[in-house]
């Protein structure tokens, strides 16, 4: 990735924004189990930037082989 990722937990719309998809793509990718792992804080969802970078590099990785 180019782009530093943020020092905070990030929303759906912040992953969607980095990755440039739709908040309903990372919505999706969460019912179905394909996306970064995700957890609720309450009624919020939220992203740790550390699982975000793991998936998107285990997807480079799958790409590569």
């Amino acid at each position: 990735m180019q782009h530093a990722l943020p020092a905070r937990y990030m929303t759906p719309v912040d992953v969607a924004e980095l990755l440039g998809v739709s908040v309903e793509t990372v919505y999706q990718w969460r019912r179905k189990r394909t996306g970064p792992k995700g957890f609720r804080v309450g009624r919020h969802l939220r992203y740790d930037p550390a699982d975000v970078r793991a998936w998107v590099g285990s997807l480079m990785e799958g790409a590569a082989a």
